[in-house]
């Protein structure tokens, strides 16, 4: 089964979400928010996807951000920065068996042509 985590009113989210149901896709959503994100899914997240490649940085939580806090980064610094503002996280992110992703593209689930 799939899981898609996220935030529910992010609209990227509320995209992934529609496809799926249209499509019939079983999963479980996780709302970064409501449900609450902790340092073990970050860690795995960041070993999969990379942190670079999880941290938005053309969100508004980003710019709203002390400018030693961008500027200082590494990855234990970004995965702190995340857990504290789950709303830095490129979403949705998905996990299907022991892969993660992230971002939606229908692709992803229509596999080559």
């Amino acid at each position: 089964m799939l899981k898609l985590y996220g935030i529910k009113n992010c609209d990227t989210v509320r995209r992934a979400r529609k496809w799926l149901d249209q499509n019939g896709y079983d999963y479980s959503f996780h709302d970064f928010r409501e449900d609450g994100l902790d340092a073990d899914l970050m860690e795995r997240l960041s070993a999969e996807i990379g942190w670079e490649n999880m941290l938005n940085r053309r969100s508004t939580s980003w710019r709203q951000l002390a400018d030693a806090d961008r500027e200082t980064l590494d990855e234990s610094r970004a995965v702190q920065l995340m857990l504290k503002h789950p709303t830095l996280i490129k979403r949705p992110v998905i996990e299907h068996g022991r892969r993660y992703t992230v971002g939606f593209s229908p692709d992803f689930f229509q596999g080559p042509s």
